[in-house]
């Protein structure tokens, strides 16, 4: 079968690279050829993913958009049906929820390809890593600390909290986003944080602060609450390494209540060879392709066989066993159609209060009225 395919992912080595190393290897055992292309992170946080799959076959995708795109009808299903064996084994070797993220009104629409959630970030050659809210904030004073606030990672800051706090946000349903008291007391906790850190960090997503941080005159050693990068843990990458743990604890509860990331492989509703882009998607994800091809490719996997794998944790400074507590309990975004155009507006709420050094109750109150707005606006 000769054919070829259009694919688009996010512009980051981590996101691209194993993508094209893989399709070369599907190319020799198929003789279907697929083409990548990548955009922005910021654009592939917000841009809509409608106008993608009408001019791609295959999508990598953020599991909130599933509740809007599969409304709008532009994905096609991926539990088809003589593949359920397939599917069993790619469920179990979730890492956390990474799996299920991607399953909407009883279909499964994308397959983990990338685990990722909010953890820690250090420069082992500078400091360690810190086990608690509180000896972060005393790098913080030294001015040694990053934090991603461009937007939507603010909100992820503020999610992550949250559930840190044992006060975890609402992920459906009409009712508020969070417990008021536990929202004001996790934006309290991020105001404090802010107020010592550089303002460009409102400017700054997770890319941006990883390359300050592996700068050769990097002066910060931790970034507290930012996704895994696992680039960055390869020696070579970038002039000096960066490592990667859990998240510094702020609640009785350990690392858990991190915002869910990673990505998915998507298939779209309107291709022209939606059967032979179902088949990669399913390659893809399995663990053999993900612990080999895709993690030498420089991916950070989604399959647990791979985050388990003695070489590839070698390779990476251990940045899959040093992370793994934090992914296994962390926390699912909401999903539903209306979501995103929340998570947006939530972020720049957000900002805006700390800027303006607003009272937390007044952003609280804000967020929660947006969250409930967000279910009427799809």
């Amino acid at each position: 079968m000769s054919m070829t395919l259009k694919g688009m992912t996010w512009s980051h080595p981590r996101g691209y690279d194993p993508m094209v190393e893989c399709s070369k290897l599907w190319l020799e055992k198929t003789g279907v050829a697929i083409h990548w292309e990548k955009r922005s992170l910021q654009d592939f946080e917000t841009y809509p993913v409608e106008e993608l799959a009408r001019a791609y076959d295959l999508i990598v995708i953020d599991h909130p958009h599933v509740g809007q795109i599969t409304s709008e009808g532009c994905l096609a299903p991926l539990d088809v049906t003589g593949r359920e064996g397939e599917r069993s084994a790619l469920a179990a070797a979730s890492v956390g929820q990474s799996y299920p993220s991607y399953a909407w009104n009883g279909r499964q629409w994308a397959f983990p390809i990338d685990a990722a959630t909010q953890v820690q970030a250090w420069r082992p050659d500078l400091g360690d890593r810190v086990s608690s809210w509180s000896d972060m904030l005393d790098l913080a004073r030294q001015g040694k600390v990053l934090l991603p606030m461009r937007p939507p990672h603010s909100l992820m800051c503020f999610y992550t909290l949250c559930g840190n706090l044992g006060h975890p946000c609402a992920a459906d349903g009409r009712a508020d986003l969070v417990d008021p008291d536990g929202g004001v007391a996790a934006f309290d906790m991020l105001r404090e944080l802010v107020a010592l850190i550089d303002p460009a960090c409102f400017e700054m997503d997770p890319i941006a602060v990883l390359e300050a941080m592996s700068a050769p005159a990097a002066t910060a050693v931790c970034a507290p609450l930012i996704y895994g990068y696992v680039s960055y843990s390869v020696a070579g990458f970038r002039p000096s390494l960066v490592q990667f743990g859990d998240i510094p604890v702020a609640g009785r509860n350990g690392p858990v209540g991190s915002a869910l990331g990673g990505t998915g492989i998507a298939v779209s509703a309107f291709s022209e060879n939606v059967a032979a882009a179902t088949d990669f998607a399913y390659w893809i994800a399995s663990g053999d392709i993900q612990r080999q091809t895709y993690a030498l490719g420089g991916g950070q996997p989604g399959h647990g066989q791979a985050w388990d794998d003695d070489a590839v944790n070698a390779a990476t400074a251990d940045f899959y066993r040093a992370t793994r507590a934090t992914l296994e309990r962390a926390w699912v975004r909401p999903r539903h159609d209306g979501y995103m155009a929340f998570q947006q507006t939530a972020s720049d709420r957000i900002n805006a209060g700390l800027q303006r050094k607003e009272t937390a109750r007044v952003v609280v109150d804000d967020l929660n009225r947006l969250f409930v707005e967000s279910f009427a606006q799809a």
